[in-house]
């Protein structure tokens, strides 16, 4: 069996940030390209940079949730990027606002078949959710790292929660370490 550590590969990093002051989002959505606002169906600006594959969304609040980045490094050009739009605009914004990581969904796997049902049973019922008629993944609830861990039947697993890349690391030897003490994954 490969080393799952090195199949890991992070699908979206999720974070935020500040702006500190109420945002009129009418007039941002008039004054800025490739973005969308329909208070109606969604309550913040939908704002695409073209320079980044990340999309931020923006509230009246002035709080900036930016999604669909693929590193923490991306994640903060991405902010940087709205930011310096922003400027352009003549908004005043804070000089260096803090970007608070809240997620990362990382991708591995093991790369051989798992026995769901087994590990479900084998984990325990207190630390696993597993109802293949509702979801085909089990669902695994880890305290340390504070991730969840989905395991599919195929060998793959998504981890998601973390708010460091290691996390995911940590998750996924964790997970290797429990299913090679149950005797649930071929080495």
């Amino acid at each position: 069996m490969a080393d799952p550590v090195e199949t890991l590969c992070i699908e979206n990093v999720v974070g935020s940030t500040s702006l500190e002051q109420e945002l009129d989002l009418e007039s941002l959505a008039d004054d800025l390209e490739d973005v969308s606002y329909d208070p109606e169906q969604f309550p913040g600006l939908v704002y695409r940079t073209t320079d980044s594959k990340a999309t931020s969304l923006i509230f009246r609040s002035g709080k900036l949730v930016c999604t669909g980045a693929s590193s923490v490094a991306d994640l903060e050009d991405a902010v940087r990027i709205t930011i310096e739009k922003f400027r352009s605009l003549g908004i005043a914004v804070p000089a260096d606002p803090e970007v608070t990581v809240q997620n990362i969904v990382t991708s591995g796997d093991f790369g051989t078949r798992l026995n769901l049902n087994a590990i479900a049973i084998g984990l325990g019922l207190e630390a696993v959710e597993y109802e293949p008629e509702q979801f085909p993944g089990l669902v695994y609830r880890l305290d340390e790292p504070d991730v969840v861990a989905l395991l599919f039947g195929s060998g793959k697993l998504v981890i998601t929660g973390g708010e460091h890349p290691t996390d995911a690391e940590a998750a996924i030897e964790t997970v290797q370490t429990r299913l090679l003490e149950l005797e649930l994954l071929e080495t």
